[in-house]
């Protein structure tokens, strides 16, 4: 017998869209042989809807589409779990519903509820422990959710309700290395019974999250039998063998990349689908010549194509003449187009304007920002006359400690490598360079600096960066005290400088664009720390 996980790149909210791509995949399933297709968790409404759950349009918006699913998927002879999400007696439920010939059939509620990093499913639903377990053609398939395999408990119930074969609907969204993880709890907690396990997950980019398919089967000793491609839809059909403990033939397992390839892959989905998802015709991107804006061009390009980007070189008294021409060689290699808008007469307005007021007191800061802020002014301009996004260029790094303007550089509408790390930056521009040689070798080998004052470096206000950046994975993203990161070899001057600026600048990145999450622990939705604190560690 066959059965197959459709990994969707599904749309929160898009009953009608969601259906049809659920539809297209029950069609293909049944003719490529399919008994059961599995679809990932809320499959039909996308995920996380997040407060859209509080409203009654919307369950009443799922219901209707699940019963034209039912009517649509009718004359096939499948039997199709969707995800989606339940109300009984006025509780909430992330459940799903086994369809079979137009009918619902069987009903699962998801046991295990995650509520840490980027969940907080215990504000929407409740928790459930009754087991779904369905036969077809002798095999007895149970039904799990996602976090539900995290844990022993709701195999074991599946297991015990009769369960041969476990199937598992997640939404998980990507983090770097996310597969190895997934598969060793799978292991941990579903082939220690001595179960096979089918898992479907959704692929696709959804605000911050990025979720990356790879789909999978493992045996019954926990061995991968056949695994889906990474970051696009796909329909994975898998062989079960029949008898008294059903397994998995060997299939095609598309190979799980490197590192540096998934998360230039997450980048460009996240980008593609932000833009595609939300309407925008086209992006802006303020040109610097550096390495940060030059990875945000090469992402952007490779997500929406050359005629859709459009990049603008903004120079001011202080740019060097080396930026203006690595800047613009990057623009013809990947094609786009190449504006020049000089800042020089906007900056002199600015401080004659502020010359009463500045009368008597240094140059500093200021006057820097004052820049940055011209060049956020003129990007928002042009969005808004065309209607398409500016893609910021802030990496980790800077929006760790405030080394970034207000208004200036954090203007925009898409933070697309505000996850990663500087050091990861010059990672990423290598690997693509790798690919198809894109990035100036000069903007990969000059000093990082922000233009804004004579000779200026960013090593003029920060640690280097592979100090830094190692300090902030060990403080920001792992939790660790100033105690543990200096035991750890880190000078103490840096770690305190670190933190400190770590601590001073939650204002900012308050008021930054939503951008793209890779690591474990990223500024937005899993980084909740008080602005207002007098706490110290």
């Amino acid at each position: 017998m066959r059965i197959a996980a459709a990994q969707l790149n599904q749309v929160v909210g898009d009953f009608r869209g969601n259906a049809d791509r659920i539809i297209a995949a029950a069609s293909e399933a049944v003719a490529r042989g399919a008994r059961v297709l599995l679809t990932p968790e809320l499959s039909l409404t996308g995920y996380p809807p997040e407060d859209l759950l509080l409203r009654d349009a919307f369950h009443a918006g799922c219901e209707r589409a699940l019963a034209s699913l039912c009517e649509a998927t009718a004359s096939l002879d499948l039997h199709l779990l969707v995800g989606h999400p339940r109300r009984r007696g006025g509780l909430r439920y992330n459940g799903a519903s086994l369809l079979h010939r137009g009918r619902v059939i069987g009903e699962y509620n998801k046991h295990d509820l995650p509520n840490y990093d980027v969940f907080d499913e215990e504000r929407y639903f409740e928790p459930d422990n009754r087991p779904l377990v369905f036969e077809v053609d002798g095999v007895r398939f149970g039904v799990l959710i996602c976090e539900d395999f995290w844990y022993r408990y709701a195999p074991e119930c599946a297991q015990a309700a009769g369960a041969q074969v476990i199937l598992a609907m997640n939404a998980s969204p990507f983090h770097m290395d996310k597969q190895h993880v997934r598969i060793d709890v799978a292991r941990d907690n579903v082939a220690r019974l001595g179960l096979p396990m089918l898992a479907a997950n959704l692929v696709g980019g959804q605000d911050e999250l990025v979720f990356d398919g790879l789909s999978f089967a493992l045996d019954a000793h926990g061995e991968l039998r056949a695994q889906a491609p990474a970051f696009r839809e796909d329909l994975l059909v898998v062989q079960l063998s029949e008898g008294a403990a059903p397994g998995f033939a060997a299939g095609e397992i598309q190979p799980t990349p490197p590192l540096e390839e998934q998360v230039y892959s997450a980048l460009v989905l996240g980008v593609r689908d932000y833009l595609g998802k939300n309407g925008f015709p086209g992006a802006i991107i303020g040109l610097s010549g550096g390495i940060d804006s030059a990875l945000t061009l090469a992402i952007a390009v490779d997500a929406l194509g050359a005629e859709r980007v459009r990049t603008v070189m903004m120079p001011s008294p202080y740019t060097a003449e080396i930026s203006l021409a690595d800047a613009r060689e990057m623009a013809r290699r990947v094609g786009v187009r190449y504006d020049v808008i000089p800042i020089s007469g906007c900056f002199d307005a600015f401080l004659a304007t502020l010359a009463d007021e500045f009368r008597g007191l240094p140059t500093d800061t200021t006057e820097e920002n004052i820049q940055a802020r011209i060049r956020g002014t003129l990007l928002m301009a042009l969005s808004n006359k065309y209607g398409s996004i500016v893609l910021t260029t802030g990496n980790k790094s800077e929006m760790a400690v405030g080394y970034c303007t207000l208004y200036g550089d954090m203007a925009g509408g898409f933070a697309v490598i505000k996850d990663i790390a500087k050091t990861m930056v010059y990672r990423l521009v290598r690997w693509r360079n790798a690919q198809g040689d894109i990035v100036p070798e000069r903007i990969i080998t000059r000093p990082p600096s922000a233009e804004l004052k004579p000779d200026q470096t960013d090593q003029d206000s920060l640690p280097p960066y592979e100090v830094l950046d190692a300090i902030m994975k060990m403080y920001m993203e792992d939790d660790r005290s100033v105690e543990e990161i200096a035991a750890a070899g880190h000078p103490r001057e840096a770690i305190e400088r670190v933190v400190r600026l770590i601590r001073i600048s939650e204002y900012k990145r308050r008021q930054a664009p939503v951008g793209i999450r890779v690591t474990h622990r990223a500024f937005g939705r899993d980084w909740r720390y008080p602005i207002t604190s007098k706490f110290r560690d």
